[in-house]
C-alpha cells in the first residue's frame, strides 16, 4: 500500500539522516577529530559573554571543592604527597618507639599481600582490601598527571602548531595525554604479558593455570594501575570534568564495561586473562591518538598514513584478538581443572557454572561497541583514500561549531 511505502521511505530516509548527522557531527567522539580543521592561526570569532580569563588554573574555579583535586594539580600533589611525608616520618621516628611495626601508609602507594612462602628472589603477592586505597591513590595521580601534561606540554605545543581556540587546545591535551597513557601501558602491559604462559594470546593457559591469585609485583602493580586509570576516567565523564562529547553514553558504557571486566577478572583470578585484554585495547588507542594529533596539527599526507596503520592495528587487536578471546571464554573455559569449578574463597577459587557468562557478557558487549565504532573508521578511511579528507567517526573536533574565544591572547 502507498501509506506503507511512504512510511518505509521515511524510515529509510531518517536512518540515513542520522548516520550523515554522526559521520558530520563535530561533538562526536571518533568523527568529530578527523573532520576538516578550522586553518592554523585563523581569528575566532568574537562573542557576547565575556572572554575567557587569561590563567591556567581558571576554568578550576567553577568545580566544587570535593572534585577541585581532579582538575587542579595543586591540590592533586598535596593529596600524593600526605601519605608519602607520613610514610617517611613513620620510617624515621617508629625505630625509636616500636621498631619493626609495619608502616600503616605504606600500603596507600605500594602494592600489598605479599606471599609469606614465596621465594625470596621470585615474590608473589595475593588480593587484599589495601588495594582500594592503592586504587584510590592512583586515580588521584592519573589526575595530576593528565593536567599537569595539559598545562607544561599539550598546551605549549598546541600552541606551537598554531592552534588558538581554547577547546581546540583542550582536545589536543586530551589526546596528548592518551598518547602518553596508552604509549606507556601498551608497552608495560607487552612485557608482562611476555613474562607469562600466555604470550603471545596463548589462550589455553587462561583456564590450565587457573587460578591465578599468585601474582608477580609487576603484574599485580600493572593491574591495579589500569583499574585506577580507568576509574579515573569514568570519573571525568560522569563528573562532568570536560566538555562531553556527542557519544557521551557509548564512552560511559564502554568504560563501565571495562571497568566490570577488569573488576570482575582480578576478583576471581583470572588476571592473565585481564592483561590480555588490557593489551588489546592499549595498543591500538595508541595509534588512535597519535592520528588525532596529526589532524588537529593539519598533517593532511601524514594523517591518511597515520589512520590507515591505525585502522590495520585496531582490526587486529580490537577484533581478532579480541574474538579470539571470546572463543575461548565460550569453548575452552570449561576445561579449566575440575576442583575450580565451584566459589571457595578459601582455596581462591571461584569458576561455578554461572561464571563463565559473567565474563563472557561484558566482552561480548564491549566487542559490540568495537563494532560500532569499526563502522564509522572504516567510512573515514574509505574518505581518505578517495582523498575526500579523514573523519573520525567516534569523536573529537566537536567544537568546530562554536564560537570560542582563543585561549589568551597571543604576543
Amino acid at each position: 500500500m502507498p501509506t506503507v511505502a511512504n512510511g518505509k521511505t521515511k524510515r529509510r530516509a531518517g536512518a540515513s539522516l542520522e548516520t550523515k548527522d554522526i559521520e558530520t557531527d563535530p561533538n562526536h567522539h571518533l568523527t568529530g577529530s578527523f573532520l576538516p580543521q578550522t586553518p592554523l592561526g585563523s581569528s575566532t570569532p568574537e562573542r557576547s559573554a565575556s572572554p575567557a580569563i587569561p590563567n591556567a588554573f581558571a576554568h578550576r574555579s567553577k568545580h566544587r571543592f570535593w572534585t577541585r583535586w581532579a582538575v587542579d594539580p595543586s591540590v592533586s600533589i598535596k593529596l600524593l604527597i600526605l601519605p608519602v611525608v607520613l610514610y617517611a616520618n613513620w620510617e624515621l621516628l617508629s625505630r625509636y618507639f616500636h621498631a619493626g611495626l609495619p608502616n600503616p601508609f605504606g600500603p596507600i602507594f605500594l602494592i600489598t599481600g605479599y606471599i609469606p612462602t614465596s621465594e625470596p628472589g621470585d615474590p608473589h603477592y595475593q588480593k587484599t582490601y589495601w588495594d582500594i586505597a592503592f586504587v584510590a591513590y592512583y586515580i588521584v595521580f592519573f589526575s595530576f598527571v593528565r593536567e599537569m601534561l595539559a598545562i607544561y606540554v599539550s598546551k605549549p605545543a598546541a600552541k606551537y602548531f598554531g592552534l588558538k581556540r581554547s577547546s581546540k587546545v583542550d582536545r589536543f591535551g586530551e589526546q596528548t595525554y592518551a598518547l602518553v597513557y596508552f604509549m606507556f601501558f601498551g608497552a608495560w602491559g607487552y612485557r608482562v604479558m611476555s613474562q607469562l604462559p600466555t604470550f603471545w594470546y596463548n589462550t589455553q593457559q587462561f583456564w590450565e593455570a587457573y587460578p591465578q591469585w599468585q601474582m608477580t609485583p609487576e603484574l599485580k602493580r600493572y593491574y591495579l594501575m589500569q583499574f585506577a586509570y580507568w576509574w579515573q576516567q569514568l570519573l571525568v565523564l560522569v563528573l562532568g570534568l570536560e566538555k562531553p562529547r556527542k557519544d557521551y553514553w557509548e564512552l560511559v558504557a564502554h568504560h563501565f564495561v571495562t571497568l566490570w571486566l577488569i573488576g570482575w577478572s582480578y576478583l576471581v583470578n583470572c588476571t592473565w586473562v585481564g592483561n590480555a585484554v588490557y593489551m588489546s585495547m592499549d595498543i591500538p588507542d595508541t595509534f588512535l591518538a597519535f592520528s588525532k594529533l596529526l589532524n588537529y596539527i593539519q598533517w593532511d599526507t601524514a594523517k591518511v598514513y597515520a589512520f590507515g596503520v591505525f585502522f590495520a592495528v585496531w582490526t587486529y587487536f580490537r577484533h581478532y584478538l579480541n574474538l579470539k578471546i571470546i572463543w575461548s571464554v565460550a569453548f575452552e573455559q570449561p576445561n579449566i581443572p575440575e576442583h575450580t569449578k565451584q566459589w571457595n574463597m578459601a582455596e581462591g577459587v571461584y569458576m561455578p557454572g554461572w561464571m563463565q557468562s559473567q565474563i563472557l557478557l561484558p566482552l561480548a558487549v564491549l566487542q559490540c561497541l568495537n563494532l560500532f565504532w569499526y563502522y564509522y573508521m572504516t567510512r573515514i578511511l574509505y574518505r581518505a583514500v578517495r582523498a575526500i579528507g579523514i573523519s573520525d567517526d567516534r569523536s573529537d573536533d566537536e567544537d568546530e561549531g562554536e564560537a570560542d574565544a582563543p585561549d589568551e591572547k597571543e604576543d
